[in-house]
Parts: structure tokens; C-alpha cells; sequence
């Protein structure tokens, strides 16, 4: 079982730096993709991020496992591998590394699909034993670091964690949803949203008149179709909510 430390190490190399080239301390959006693995949209999110003077790292969590696009859409989209508890320890482990960086004060933690699950999930974890989070040495005290969530169309359906859970930690949060999401069906992430808006956690949300990863311009099918407008949308709304997070 990794450490912080030997995770992070793991993670460290495939991580993308965007936003201003200097050692200042700023704060920071780390966005964590979807099952199918790192794709486009999350770089042009990232841009998006960059483009206000924040930084964005965004995190490639299979590649340091040596799992290609055909593996990741035939074993962890199905759900037969790394559900979204497994991946946990990622998101706290970039918690760490940027923490001995130095380059990220407040942090923005987004997730898109699989990546929302992650970081939903993480929410309901105390991480007060060896363990948890998949990790050896988890340290609760990260995720003071946490300011807000940015999720989009995050998946929330079994075995997701906030379906039964509230969450122990409750930074403010945005939710871009999909009107026509067949994975998360809009009724259900509205109900899940509003159970954690009664337990303390500030839930914002959009719904856009989209599929899932409507954001991903190679889908093309019924069920899962590209939209330029709510991909737009979305971004708009991740920059709106950061600047009023950050206040920049």
C-alpha cells in the first residue's frame, strides 16, 4: 500500500501544469477526468482556468498505471476495476504533493463523471486509520486545503458513497448537470444534491439540455452526444464559481 508521499511520486510525473509560469503560492484547480481517461475536454477546462490567472493541474490517473483508453473503457467504466473509493487516495495524495510544492495555497478540486465519484466519495471518508483512502499514511488534515468542488455530470449512482453517506467535509460546491444523463439520471443527482444541501454542504447547480460527457467532441451517438453550448456553459460556470470562490 502506497504512501502519500510514494503516490504522489507516482502521480508527479503525468500531472499538466497551466496558468502562470512563477513559484508564488496561488490557488489552484486540480482536475480529475472521467473512466475513459484523460481526454481533451479536460485540458480545454484547464485553459479556462489558466486564462483568469489561476493555476490548473490536472491530474492523469491512469497513465502512472499503465492502462491505455481500451482498458479503461472495457474494465473501469464497466465497473469491474477502480471504483470511484479506489481512486481516493489520487486526489489525497495531489493534496499532499501540491501541499510540498509550494506553488497552490486554496484549492479547487474538480471532477468530471468518474473523476466526481472520486471526489465524492472522498467526502465521506474520515481517513482517520491506516488504510483509508487506499493509502498508508492518510492525513485528514489535507483537506482544510479544499476550498470548493467543481463537478461535472459526476457519476452518483451505486456504489458511489454519497448515496448512503453524508460527507464529513463540506466545501462549497458546484454541480453542472446533464438534463439527459442516462448513467445519473437528472432526478437522482437532484436528490442526492439536496440530502447533502440538508446536511451543511452549500450545493449550487446548473442543468444543461445535454447527455453525459457532452463536453467530449468524439461523442456522437444517442446516448452520449457532444454539445458545444453546454460544454460552454459548463466552462462559463466553473470560471463564474471560481471567481467568486477565489475571489479573483
Amino acid at each position: 500500500m502506497d504512501t502519500m508521499a510514494q503516490r504522489w511520486t507516482r502521480l508527479k510525473p503525468y500531472a499538466q501544469w497551466f496558468g502562470p509560469n512563477d513559484a508564488k503560492p496561488r490557488p489552484a484547480v486540480v482536475l480529475f477526468h472521467g473512466c475513459g481517461g484523460l481526454r481533451p475536454h479536460v485540458v480545454r477546462y484547464a485553459r479556462a482556468v489558466a486564462a483568469m490567472g489561476v493555476r490548473a493541474v490536472v491530474i492523469d490517473s491512469f497513465a502512472p498505471r499503465g492502462w491505455d483508453r481500451a482498458f479503461a473503457v472495457s474494465f473501469v467504466c464497466t465497473g469491474l476495476v477502480f471504483q470511484g473509493h479506489d481512486r481516493t487516495g489520487d486526489v489525497l495524495a495531489t493534496l499532499y504533493g501540491l501541499q510540498q510544492d509550494g506553488r497552490v495555497s486554496d484549492v479547487m478540486l474538480a471532477g468530471f463523471s468518474h473523476g466526481g465519484w472520486t471526489i465524492m466519495d472522498l467526502m465521506t471518508d474520515p481517513l482517520d486509520r491506516p488504510g483509508a483512502a487506499k493509502l498508508a499514511d492518510p492525513d485528514p488534515a489535507l483537506m482544510a486545503r479544499v476550498k470548493a468542488l467543481f463537478l461535472v455530470y459526476p457519476y452518483i449512482g451505486f456504489p458511489a458513497r454519497s448515496n448512503t453517506r453524508g460527507w464529513l467535509y463540506r466545501p462549497q460546491t458546484f454541480a453542472a448537470l446533464a438534463a439527459k444523463d442516462h448513467l445519473t439520471p437528472l432526478s437522482h443527482a437532484r436528490r442526492v444534491l439536496k440530502r447533502l444541501s440538508g446536511g451543511g454542504v452549500p450545493v449550487e447547480t446548473a442543468v444543461f439540455d445535454a447527455t453525459h460527457a457532452f463536453d467530449e467532441e468524439d461523442n456522437k451517438g444517442p446516448i452520449m452526444r457532444f454539445s458545444d453550448v453546454a460544454t460552454a456553459g459548463s466552462i462559463a460556470a466553473m470560471q463564474g464559481f471560481i471567481a467568486r470562490v477565489f475571489k479573483t
